[in-house]
């Protein structure tokens, strides 16, 4: 079947995907003790979810093996759904810092109709993974950036675009700023269904975004040198550790997982 989405071509969008999945380039590493520890595990919260879960030790550090690198992961995400807008019409993603550090840059001669109304002819864009990732200070700075730039133009509107939103939404975001509410019907707050379909003119352009995707990434990832799954060796490093005080089981697994919070501490020095 062929390439049957019209707001980006079929060798743009491999493109992209393969940039995106050469970031993961560094978290596929394999993981080893000193790795797994870098900046120092909490072994009280490892033990107490490995007993309240019913996990073995080989569950246990994979979990939290897999929580590092997603933690890591996340920013390459976000670069996938800011950076895709380069390929799309009257859209443009302003290098890091530049053109007041706005994430992407929609503007259209033509007009942009707003809920309401309103029509501008540029939107600029703050974009957030998830809906919950910004605190109160946070949201308050970018809500203040978002009113000087209307200060700046009256000609535009700002949108916080979230991809994980909580529902497929374009409304005007309140959020409170110096413990006053506020709000604006040029600041909104813009699920990424909806933010495709106002670049696209396609309501569902989103989801067909979507329907590609895992396909392309499989092909990318097997024509790309490099990403292959990798072999951690955190478990058999603490296994030798724990050996060292017995079987792998029980306490002395659970000595070696303290040592690496807790090994300069009274009691578990040696």
């Amino acid at each position: 079947m062929g390439w049957t989405i019209s707001f980006i071509s079929e060798d743009d969008f491999r493109r992209h995907v393969k940039v995106a999945i050469e970031k993961y380039g560094e978290k596929l590493k394999p993981f080893d003790v000193k790795r797994f520890n870098k900046n120092i595990i909490d072994p009280v919260k490892l033990i107490f979810d490995k007993t309240v879960y019913g996990f073995d030790w080989e569950t246990i550090v994979g979990n939290e093996v897999f929580r590092q690198r997603d933690k890591a992961n996340n920013n390459d995400i976000g670069y996938f759904h800011q950076g895709i807008f380069q390929y799309m019409e009257h859209c443009r993603v302003p290098d890091n810092g530049k053109e007041g550090g706005w994430d992407v840059i929609y503007q259209n001669e033509d007009g942009i109709a707003l809920p309401g109304g309103d029509v501008v002819h540029t939107v600029y864009v703050e974009m957030k993974n998830k809906h919950n990732t910004m605190n109160s200070a946070s949201a308050g700075k970018t809500y203040i950036k978002m009113q000087n730039q209307l200060l700046r133009d009256d000609d535009c509107a700002c949108f916080l675009v979230e991809a994980i939103a909580q529902r497929s939404q374009n409304i005007k975001w309140e959020t409170t700023v110096d413990k006053n509410k506020v709000s604006h019907r040029r600041i909104r707050r813009v699920s990424m269904d909806q933010f495709y379909a106002l670049v696209t003119g396609q309501e569902d352009a989103f989801y067909q975004m979507c329907m590609e995707l895992p396909a392309v990434i499989e092909e990318v990832v097997k024509g790309t040198e490099g990403v292959e799954v990798p072999h951690d060796t955190v478990l058999e490093e603490l296994g030798e550790i724990a050996s060292q005080a017995g079987s792998m089981e029980g306490a002395s697994m659970a000595m070696a997982v303290y040592m690496l919070g807790f090994g300069s501490y009274y009691g578990f020095r040696r």
